[in-house]
């Protein structure tokens, strides 16, 4: 009997799994275009943050997050002369999931945001 049960047990989570079920996230790049490295890098998003202490010119940063709660992005950086930078950005709902690409330039950043709800 208990042999049954635990074959019941695997075809259930096969079939879960089997069933469409996924996590919706946003899969996010940080591009520095800055012209120069930049450091203690964050992107905050509703509920949570990620980040990165350094990003050299031209280099990437990925993150994958799930969006739980609605509010604003807006990500904060410091330049290669000490100087903190802050720029708010869209607003992302719950559930959202897509795309985003934050590119910080020299004294700005911008938005590339491509989400579905």
């Amino acid at each position: 009997m208990r042999g049954a049960s635990l074959l019941g047990g695997v075809v259930l989570v096969a079939a879960v799994g089997l069933s469409g079920c996924k996590s919706r996230y946003v899969e996010a790049t940080v591009h520095n275009s800055s012209g120069a490295p930049v450091s203690v890098v964050e992107v905050d998003y509703p509920s949570a943050s990620f980040g990165k202490e350094t990003l050299a010119d031209g280099a990437d940063y990925h993150y994958r997050f799930k969006v739980q709660g609605d509010g604003p992005l807006k990500v904060l950086w410091t330049d290669a002369g000490n100087h903190d930078h802050t720029v708010g950005g869209p607003q992302l709902r719950e559930g959202s999931e897509g795309t985003l690409v934050v590119t910080i330039k020299a004294n700005d950043a911008a938005w590339d945001l491509d989400v579905q709800r």
